[in-house]
């Protein structure tokens, strides 16, 4: 089921985080900051290349892996979160105010999930699902 892949990311929120750069992939560790139905949410300070890299080309693709079980989502980002879901966000993940001064000293981008993959590897044969959204 596809609320399995969303429940795998609530428990497992850090996600190798992919965009693309001059024409060539780039990736990075990222935190899932919240989940609302098929979106997510991520932040970022505006200095760093991911965000020139996010305005030119919004395309992602994330994955996130566990105990054999392997999520892949792609979509792409928007940078139109409501000043209440960025402040909601930066009070509940602890992590933004220990690195940024304020809420508002990020960017915070949510992308629509187009594409979702759920691979278990666990039972024989293994269990892939394909959503397209």
């Amino acid at each position: 089921m596809i609320t399995e892949a969303f429940d795998f990311l609530k428990s497992n929120k850090e996600v190798a985080f992919a965009t693309v750069s001059d024409g060539r992939p780039s990736i990075r560790i990222f935190q899932v900051m919240k989940i609302d139905g098929t979106s997510l949410y991520f932040a970022t300070s505006p200095k760093k290349g991911v965000y020139s890299q996010l305005k030119h080309n919004p395309a992602v693709e994330i994955l996130a892996y566990k105990d054999n079980i392997q999520v892949r989502m792609a979509g792409e980002i928007a940078f139109d979160v409501s000043e209440d879901t960025q402040k909601q966000i930066y009070a509940e993940n602890q992590i933004l105010p220990d690195l940024y001064p304020t809420f508002d000293s990020l960017v915070y981008g949510r992308m629509d999930v187009k594409f979702v993959e759920y691979y278990d590897l666990t039972p024989r044969p293994p269990r892939i699902e394909r959503y397209t959204l």
